[in-house]
């Protein structure tokens, strides 16, 4: 049993780090975000993107809120993508996100944006969403975002 046990996470372990390898499964990259809404704070994200199919993909993202008292915004969103042309592609995207901007709070992300390939391994990208808040307070910022990933 317990070689049987090794022998399957190996077979996993193999599985998962040639997927991983193939080109375009995974991308990271910068990113620069205008929260306006909330006195149009300035934020610098750093994300990843895993793509499940051709078309879903995940993509998790960390930003450092610029502003008196600087903050961040956690994010994780689900994106459908549409191959538009060659080197354009279209995504609506849904998501969970939690911030301090004054305090802790959660939301979600309603939104989309388009990817423009330059390079075999280089995205620019520019997106909008829309992030209402669960807490009775705060204004529900939209993010303006443009940025670049890198594809492995």
């Amino acid at each position: 049993m317990k070689k049987f046990l090794i022998s399957a996470l190996v077979a996993l372990c193999a599985v998962t780090t040639a997927s991983a390898q193939d080109s375009g499964n995974w991308a990271v990259g910068p990113r620069m975000n205008i929260y306006t809404n909330t006195s149009t704070i300035v934020g610098l994200t750093a994300f990843g993107r895993y793509s499940f199919t051709d078309n879903w993909r995940i993509e998790p993202s960390i930003t450092a809120l610029l502003h008196k008292g600087c903050s961040i915004d956690l994010s994780v969103d689900a994106q459908y993508v549409f191959h538009v042309a060659p080197s354009w592609k279209v995504y609506p995207a849904v998501g969970i996100t939690a911030n301090d901007i004054g305090r802790w709070a959660a939301g979600l992300n309603i939104g989309g944006g388009f990817d423009f390939s330059i390079t075999r391994d280089w995205d620019l990208s520019a997106g909008l969403k829309w992030q209402p808040m669960f807490d009775d307070w705060r204004s529900n910022p939209v993010v303006i975002s443009i940025g670049a990933s890198y594809k492995f």
